[in-house]
């Protein structure tokens, strides 16, 4: 297995991780050694209804007030990320005077947070600084608010690394975008947050961290750190997720897999992705209601197979498959074995394409769509898969063949 000894260590997010760390988010703001510095916050949630049913908006209230900060709350936030939500959010930002925000709720929240915080501080649209496809290729000038993120689901790893991903509607384009200290500057991890989130989702978001490590650990360009984090990332999802997804109240099988998925975001900051992540945000770019875990629980199998079956790294896929559960493996087939064992025990093996009204017709167009909008995705995969291999993995998905 070739692993490079150089690498860039970019993490710079102060994190709080375990069960009841939201009690400490006061201490981080405005006091020596805190985090956060400010006198007034923006609390973006999402537009749905759970994070003021479960108490979480209360608790982030009462922690700001303790912190002695004002605070408006911005709660436009949907599934997905598009252009105008962060256009409203950070217009609302700028006439509000906010001067740092905090973020509760899923990687959606965190990632429209992020580009909220960066167009308060910088002019134009937030396609301007896409940097694949029909975006603007810009840099932006200036930093970005600070940002506290609070995940109340496990699975983006947003929490710490830079990037966030928007749509495009116009276009069916879905990019990562970062700027200058469009990281958080705080993280709290407490898988108290995380319990209440329904099975299915759960074990998708469990899902997105676990591809999140395995494509850092298969890339071509693995370096020493990216394959340290990716192995820890892995072993905890993978031994902790089904106790998570079907016992909602094992908070330390949560905590797990939410350290997990923290790890697998300070994995992007030190690895990176693959082709299965341009794939799947060119597909739920196309279909805003797929859920992005669910995308790649749905090309994964078909995904992986392909590098199998090339022997592009069957050593690394050994190894996942051992850190998986695998004990003593020498087959790389053991990892798709260990990949459908942890989707059966997960109720997620059974889900389909036509779930979402998934249409092959459109497949040859989000595969050109991934290409051209994340290319830098596709070089970083084993060898090379050009679009021809991506759309027979689509169809075989869609099909079932594997």
């Amino acid at each position: 297995m070739e692993v490079s000894n150089s690498f860039v260590f970019n993490v710079a997010t102060k994190a709080l991780v375990g069960p009841g760390k939201l009690n400490d988010l006061h201490k981080e703001i405005n006091t020596y050694g805190g985090a956060i510095t400010g006198k007034k916050a923006l609390v973006a949630i999402s537009n749905g209804k759970s994070i003021r049913k479960n108490g979480y908006l209360d608790r982030v209230e009462e922690q700001l007030k303790m912190a002695g900060v004002d605070y408006v709350i911005f709660d436009r936030i949907g599934a997905n990320p598009v252009r105008s939500m962060v256009a409203e959010g950070s217009r609302f930002c700028r006439e509000n005077g906010c001067d740092f925000i905090v973020a509760i709720g899923g990687g959606s929240v965190i990632d429209a947070a992020k580009h909220i915080s960066m167009m308060a501080t910088n002019g134009g649209d937030i396609w301007d600084y896409a940097q694949g496809g029909t975006g603007g290729k810009k840099n932006p000038e200036n930093r970005a608010l600070q940002l506290a993120a609070i995940p109340t689901t496990a699975g983006t790893g947003s929490e710490t690394d830079a990037g966030g991903v928007v749509t495009n509607v116009e276009t069916n384009e879905k990019i990562g975008i970062k700027g200058k200290g469009t990281a958080p500057e705080l993280a709290i991890v407490d898988a108290e947050l995380m319990m209440s989130v329904p099975k299915a989702f759960k074990a998708y978001q469990g899902f997105d961290a676990l591809f999140h490590s395995t494509e850092s650990f298969l890339t071509h360009k693995l370096n020493v750190v990216s394959k340290m984090i990716a192995s820890e990332a892995i072993y905890n999802v993978c031994h902790n997720l089904s106790r998570a997804v079907n016992d909602p109240t094992d908070v330390d099988a949560m905590q797990a897999v939410a350290y997990g998925s923290y790890l697998s975001g300070m994995g992007m900051m030190t690895g990176l992705l693959t082709g299965a992540h341009g794939i799947e945000q060119a597909m739920s770019g196309r279909y805003g209601d797929l859920p992005h875990g669910a995308g790649l629980i749905l090309i994964c199998k078909q995904y992986y197979q392909w590098f199998i079956d090339h022997h592009a790294c069957d050593d690394k896929f050994v190894e996942m498959a051992r850190l998986m559960g695998s004990e003593g493996t020498d087959d790389p087939q053991d990892f798709i074995r260990m990949m459908q064992k942890m989707e059966k025990e997960c109720g997620v093996d059974q889900i389909k394409m036509t779930d979402w009204g998934m249409d092959p017709s459109t497949f040859e167009d989000i595969v050109r769509i991934a290409f051209d909008s994340t290319p830098w995705l596709f070089d970083n995969d084993p060898i090379e898969m050009d679009r021809a291999a991506y759309v027979k993995m689509m169809m075989d998905a869609y099909e079932g063949i594997l």
